[in-house]
């Protein structure tokens, strides 16, 4: 069975302001990173399974053979690629789908499939095992022009600010819904204010101490669930299964150094401080500190993968 993180269509992003970079377009902050990027891992992603829609790396890229936008997805309105990663890519071949393109701050040693319509793919060191055919590709770009690479780090930095700042300001909210714990079922009971933003605040003793958990959005647009604690593990299932979930639930870990995921999740995930390990799917966009995949049964399990969605309407207060 393969496993996702869903993705949320890109919107008009209010937020988004081009700047003068040739190789990549623009800066996206707050919430609408959740839209433009289907993953972000802030620092290194290991990875040997499937992302539907953009994916973002802070670090290097590495793993057994791993897929990047496999879905059709509408255009990034920033012009982001399917695959930006600001240090080197190694390990087994990477696939790019459906003209996605790529942007690569070190080298590419792993090489690329380049698969669907033809792709431009930038890279500032050298590039290995990669048929061109009717694609583009530029390579030591960080030679002939050292302001790619230094561009790239400065979007990298921009995206861990925005992440950092948009999950200690959700973390601030005043709760405004119920959570209630009926046996081995945690009930979560949206009660949405006039903007349709619903917020939880809970720990990560409470989704230790379920097994089953259950949304009534009662219409809410957006819930945000704020869970504290420097440890999780995501390992409940969903009542009535994940579907739409990722429309309109954040899950926000502002305290997490460490998240273990081994149940298909519904939802999004933001968890910029945390080094995760991940078994099962993400219905929803999802950030990171660091990502590995959790060994199962002898062989790595894949990290993503998702189905197409909407984004939460949440915007910051800021």
């Amino acid at each position: 069975m393969p496993h996702h993180f869903r993705l949320f269509a890109p919107v008009a992003i209010a937020s988004a302001a081009f700047i003068a970079v040739p190789s990549f377009a623009s800066t996206v902050a707050g919430a609408d990173i959740l839209r433009e990027w289907n993953l972000v891992v802030l620092g290194d992603l290991t990875s040997s399974s499937q992302v539907e829609g953009r994916t973002f790396v802070g670090g290097n890229l590495s793993g057994n053979s791993s897929n990047y936008n496999v879905k059709q997805v509408p255009a990034s309105p920033t012009e982001q690629p399917g695959l930006t990663v600001v240090g080197d890519v190694n390990g087994a071949h990477k696939n790019l789908n459906n003209g996605s393109g790529a942007i690569i701050g070190g080298n590419v040693s792993s090489g690329f499939n380049l698969n669907g319509a033809p792709q431009t793919v930038k890279v500032g060191g050298s590039i290995q095992n990669t048929n061109q055919n009717q694609n583009t590709i530029l390579s030591n770009l960080g030679t002939s022009d050292p302001q790619f690479v230094q561009d790239l780090k400065q979007q990298a930095s921009q995206i861990v600010t925005s992440t950092n700042n948009l999950s200690y300001e959700l973390s601030t909210l005043s709760t405004n819904s119920q959570f209630a714990i009926q046996g081995n079922k945690g009930v979560f009971t949206a009660q949405p204010d006039a903007d349709g933003l619903a917020v939880f605040n809970i720990s990560s003793a409470d989704l230790d101490r379920i097994g089953e958990i259950q949304f009534n959005l009662n219409g809410a647009d957006t819930a945000i669930v704020n869970v504290t604690g420097a440890s999780i593990n995501l390992n409940d299932n969903f009542l009535g299964g994940t579907n739409n979930l990722g429309e309109s639930v954040i899950w926000n870990f502002p305290d997490a150094e460490k998240l273990n995921l081994s149940t298909a999740w519904g939802g999004s995930v933001l968890a910029p401080k945390a080094a995760a390990s991940i078994s099962n799917a993400i219905q929803g966009p999802a950030v990171f500190g660091s990502l590995i995949p959790v060994e199962v049964g002898g062989g790595a399990r894949p990290v993503a993968a998702t189905r197409h969605g909407v984004p939460p309407p949440y915007r910051s207060r800021a």
